[in-house]
């Protein structure tokens, strides 16, 4: 069974805490979110930021989050997204399709995560 958790950047100053891991609870009206963290307790975090666990992890054993930015061994860049019931990347080679992220992680490339969409969308261009 894989694990369930979410991700997001707090809306507070939580000193050098700049991702917030755990459960999530949503209010879409207001589109407020929560995160409760083992270690924080709940936090209100920044709704955009919000990305599950994809329940994989890159070649250096870091967690790979909806939102995340991978590189592969040929430096070339994509982005985690989940759409039409799995986690895909897109922009890979510039290409704006999706495609299943499994098929890529297991059978094609060995992926690395090098930062998110919220912080570092530079890092979104082809190599």
């Amino acid at each position: 069974m894989r694990e369930i958790k979410f991700r997001g950047s707090p809306i507070e100053d939580y000193g050098d805490l700049k991702w917030i891991e755990g459960g999530i609870y949503l209010n879409r009206d207001d589109r407020l979110a929560y995160i409760n963290s083992d270690d924080s307790g709940v936090v209100p975090v920044n709704w955009d930021s919000v990305g599950q666990y994809t329940g994989l992890k890159d070649r250096n054993g870091v967690e790979i989050y909806e939102g995340d930015i991978v590189l592969d061994d040929q430096m070339n860049s994509a982005q985690i997204v989940f759409d039409d019931g799995c986690f895909c990347i897109i922009g890979y080679l510039g290409d704006l399709r999706t495609y299943p992220l499994h098929d890529y992680l297991f059978c094609r490339k060995a992926f690395e995560v090098i930062g998110n969409i919220h912080e570092n969308p530079e890092l979104l261009t082809e190599k």
